[in-house]
């Protein structure tokens, strides 16, 4: 075979282009071309000096926001834990204060048998004062296991009125005022709490003599001294009425000699 052969067998595999075909290609590079430009500026238009400065402004302020409302919730949350801690505070004290009430209250309705136990010893013999005391000691360790005692109150000590409970109180020249004389009753109290307080007398100061009215003297005085003068009035009157009565008389002669004369 010789080369002219093979160059028409070349030519004739040579695959044949036509002009529409090179015009679309052209026509799809320049949409491409043409939508690679567009798609730069729109991005270059995106990431523009102004766009970038707003979105960051936009940015500050929903961070300090978020911040903001961070630090509310924050400030809520510990107002809360404080509130529920001061709450459960009161809880815990009331419901002590509720145990102390209750129990105050429990024994306060035993002091009456405390109250038969001091006339009974008092008012016994000596076998029978034996043995109320052994029942007398029970009693009293019982109430004392419960924080309960007695009010230690003694003849002459000083009026406290958080303790004592003046019934009356006597006049009392050799004795301090507001001393407790006698006591009527023991009080009672329960810790620091009193469930009964000492019924006492007390003493107090007599009261100074009162002065001599002043004043109903010197009125009395200004009486009689008005009494007495209107007496010298009435004797002056008296008097210068007489002297009147004298001086007309002699007068009534002379008329009567004057006409015996005519």
């Amino acid at each position: 075979m010789t080369e002219d052969n093979n160059n028409n067998v070349k030519e004739e595999i040579k695959p044949e282009t036509s002009p529409d075909i090179d015009n679309l290609e052209r026509a799809s590079e320049s949409k491409e071309i043409k939508r690679l430009e567009e798609k730069e500026h729109y991005e270059l238009e995106y990431f523009s000096k102004e766009k970038v400065e707003k979105e960051l402004a936009d940015l500050k302020e929903t961070i300090e926001k978020l911040h903001k409302e961070k630090d509310d919730s924050q400030k809520k949350y510990i107002h809360l834990q404080a509130e529920f801690e001061n709450a459960q505070k009161r809880w815990d004290k009331n419901r002590q204060n509720m145990r102390i009430e209750y129990t105050a209250s429990v024994l306060k309705n035993f002091l009456p048998l405390y109250d038969s136990f001091k006339k009974a010893i008092d008012s016994a013999n000596e076998t029978e004062k034996s043995v109320l005391n052994s029942f007398y000691t029970q009693f009293m360790s019982i109430l004392k296991s419960y924080g309960a005692e007695p009010i230690q109150v003694e003849v002459n000590d000083q009026f406290d009125y958080s303790l004592h409970e003046a019934l009356t109180s006597v006049e009392k020249e050799d004795v301090p005022e507001n001393r407790i004389l006698e006591i009527i009753q023991d009080g009672f109290k329960y810790r620091k709490e009193v469930i009964r307080y000492t019924k006492v007398i007390i003493s107090r100061k007599p009261k100074p003599p009162e002065p001599e009215p002043e004043i109903k003297e010197e009125k009395v005085e200004v009486a009689t001294s008005q009494e007495s003068e209107t007496e010298e009035e009435r004797t002056e009157k008296k008097e210068t009425k007489e002297k009147k009565q004298k001086e007309k008389k002699p007068k009534k002669h002379k008329k009567e000699k004057d006409k015996e004369s005519l």
